[in-house]
């Protein structure tokens, strides 16, 4: 395992884990520096990743491998490998900590983890191919973008069950939810646009235009930031009047895109050129760029924000 540590008792910056299918593993960036800090083999082309709400475990989805990773961020190791049926893809963790929610691309279901455990302790039918999951900051509703079935299915987390399902445009795949729980945000592939879902109301409100084959949605200063694939490029629009932004120049196949913490920068992952471009979210001008390993997606929630979790030993 190649591991590069810094010294006990140091402060951090924050932390990007971003999987990389191609090399079977996943790569630390430290996101002030713009440089690599560990390398962590993980295996099975590895795709979905979520980092907890305390910073403590990083959980990794790996599709070919049919396998849950969870990985303790402080010490950058992996700590455990679960097994799991299907095709495991997106994947959430509730807010206290437990439990971890997979999609399951092929059973069309969500799969329930217990880490503590290390074993499935429920599963959830869903629509067809899930794909992107989001919880509500209060931990109450898990949201699925059905992929094949162009909806996404709203879910209470206490009763495991589908409270209802809502249309959206056609194949979405990421799905991302506002911090005040209000409003989700789907990136809908075929249909090249954004869903905009009022979460109470479990309806769609708007739908703006984007690039072609948008994949995931990142929220920052009242902004919405929305990878189009195949465009290589970011489409952005305000998320009060669905008006367009402009577009942001990117890597080549952009797909993992998350916000930091303070809502200044956003941080795009380009799956063709094996790199993250920085977005300062003010003026939409990239900023930087730091290389990762093959193939990186980071689909999922995949920042770790400084001061999360206790120092590395």
């Amino acid at each position: 395992m190649a591991l590069l540590l810094v010294g006990a008792g140091s402060s951090r910056a924050d932390e990007a884990f971003v999987t990389n299918q191609a090399e079977d593993d996943l790569s630390v960036l430290d996101l002030d520096s713009g440089k690599a800090v560990a390398t962590i083999p993980i295996g099975g082309k590895p795709a979905g990743v979520a980092v907890s709400a305390d910073g403590a475990r990083v959980y990794v989805t790996s599709p070919d491998g049919r396998a849950l990773s969870i990985i303790d961020a402080p010490a950058r190791k992996l700590l455990h490998r679960i097994p799991l049926e299907g095709g495991p893809l997106g994947v959430a963790v509730h807010p206290s900590g437990s439990p971890i929610y997979v999609a399951d691309w092929y059973a069309s279901r969500i799969l329930v983890v217990d880490p503590e455990k290390r074993e499935v302790t429920g599963s959830i039918e869903v629509g067809k191919s899930p794909s992107g999951l989001a919880v509500t900051p209060d931990g109450k509703l898990l949201l699925s973008a059905d992929r094949e079935s162009h909806q996404v299915s709203i879910i209470d987390t206490a009763g495991q069950k589908v409270l209802g399902t809502v249309p959206v445009g056609q194949h979405p795949f990421g799905v991302t939810i506002d911090a005040k729980g209000e409003r989700a945000y789907t990136a809908n592939v075929t249909s090249n646009d954004v869903s905009v879902i009022d979460i109470a109301a479990r309806k769609v409100v708007g739908a703006v235009k984007v690039g072609e084959r948008p994949y995931v949605v990142a929220l920052a200063n009242g902004r919405a930031f929305v990878t189009d694939q195949y465009a290589g490029q970011v489409s952005v629009f305000d998320t009060t009047s669905l008006q367009s932004l402009g577009v942001v120049a990117v890597g080549e196949y952009p797909e993992g895109a998350q916000a930091s913490a303070d809502g200044r920068r956003v941080y795009i992952v380009n799956w063709a050129s094996n790199a993250v471009t920085v977005i300062d979210s003010e003026t939409l001008k990239v900023t930087g760029e730091m290389t990762t390993g093959d193939g990186p997606r980071a689909f999922g929630l995949f920042i770790r924000p400084t001061g999360a979790g206790p120092p590395a030993p």
